[in-house]
């Protein structure tokens, strides 16, 4: 949303045909998504099921694409090459950026999916029978594939082009700069107002899906504990508590906020995984821990390529998990891409890509 470029490669004004093109474009969708709900979920649904059915195919082979595409580019020659000028090196040591990777992928969507999907395919699988063993160790694997390291091919593609394009070639750090090759000089007319609005357009979707899931997440798990009130007013006060908490962290700059609260992310995250471990099974863990990752790099090339073609009765099932997680990857990838981009200044591109790829 930025037009004028300063000394390291970021906007210096706001693009006001982005802003107010993307403020209508919100306005519109939620318009109509408020004044005519029911006609909207059945639009929505219908076309998920379409695009599932119709381009199913043509998602997996774009997810893999990026994922093969970014490990190519970070073991070759080019891998050498830095986010920014030659003699430039990192603005953060390696445990801020790390946690920073880390909390980039983390967040409301994943901690309610990381329970309900693996109980959902082991109830209700695909294919086959379900609440059996077989069932359980298919129903974790699927888990993986859809928050694994995939998806992660979309937003290191998308956060090292920003990054080479902005940092090398003083560029904004814009999604329109990534067009660059293809359209040189002209991404700073109508046609790069178009793709950034269309990035922030579906940034704001995939946050909003994100932002929503966890709410009614945070509201069930308040209701449990504390009996606080299931609804409307206590959610809408939830989405003000988080955007505020946001705001805050995102107004007080990435050296401080961002990365304080990062950090304490993965300080967190490391306490409530070590809180399991040793309060749990913890041999068990650990056993299912090695299997289920064995079981998962076995099945990682079959399952990328796996659109469920001679089971038709699974096309349902595709559309609303795979294909719907996959367009989920590809709608926060403006918003995760310029993040690590603004992050990873001064890093090669082969630390880039083995930094954000083993956050996951």
């Amino acid at each position: 949303m930025t037009q004028q470029v300063s000394d390291n490669g970021q906007g210096g004004r706001l693009n006001t045909a982005v802003f107010h093109g993307s403020v209508v474009g919100i306005l519109i969708f939620l318009i109509y998504a408020i004044v005519f709900t029911d006609h909207a979920t059945a639009f929505f649904n219908a076309g998920l099921d379409w695009i599932g059915q119709t381009f199913g195919w043509y998602y997996m082979l774009v997810i893999i694409s990026y994922l093969v595409f970014a490990g190519i580019v970070g073991v070759s020659r080019f891998g050498k090459i830095r986010l920014g000028p030659d003699h430039s090196r990192p603005e953060f040591s390696l445990l801020s950026w790390s946690a920073m990777l880390f909390a980039a992928g983390i967040g409301g969507a994943i901690l309610f999916f990381v329970v309900s999907e693996p109980l959902t395919h082991y109830l209700t699988p695909p294919v086959g029978v379900g609440s059996d063993v077989d069932a359980k160790r298919r129903a974790i694997v699927q888990t993986f594939m859809h928050w694994g390291i995939s998806g992660w091919g979309v937003f290191v593609v998308m956060g090292m082009a920003l990054a080479y394009f902005s940092y090398r070639h003083r560029l904004p750090l814009a999604i329109r700069s990534t067009l660059y090759p293809l359209l040189g000089k002209r991404i700073y007319g109508p046609i790069g107002d178009v793709v950034d609005i269309a990035s922030v357009v579906a940034t704001v979707f995939g946050i909003a899906t994100a932002l929503g899931i966890g709410v009614m997440q945070m509201n069930y798990g308040l209701a449990y504990l504390f009996d606080v009130p299931e609804g409307l007013t206590t959610q809408v006060m939830l989405i003000l508590l988080v955007v505020t908490l946001a705001t805050l962290s995102v107004v007080s700059g990435v050296n401080k906020g961002i990365r304080r609260l990062s950090e304490f992310n993965l300080l967190m995250v490391a306490a409530v995984v070590l809180f399991v471990l040793l309060q749990g099974d913890t041999l068990m863990l650990l056993n299912a821990l090695v299997m289920n990752t064995g079981d998962y790099l076995a099945a990682l090339v079959g399952k990328s390529f796996d659109t469920y073609a001679y089971n038709p009765e699974a096309q349902g099932w595709f559309s609303g998990w795979t294909v719907f997680f996959w367009g989920f990857w590809v709608a926060w990838a403006p918003f995760v891409g310029l993040f690590l981009a603004r992050i990873s200044r001064g890093r090669t591109i082969r630390e880039f890509v083995a930094g954000a790829c083993s956050s996951r």
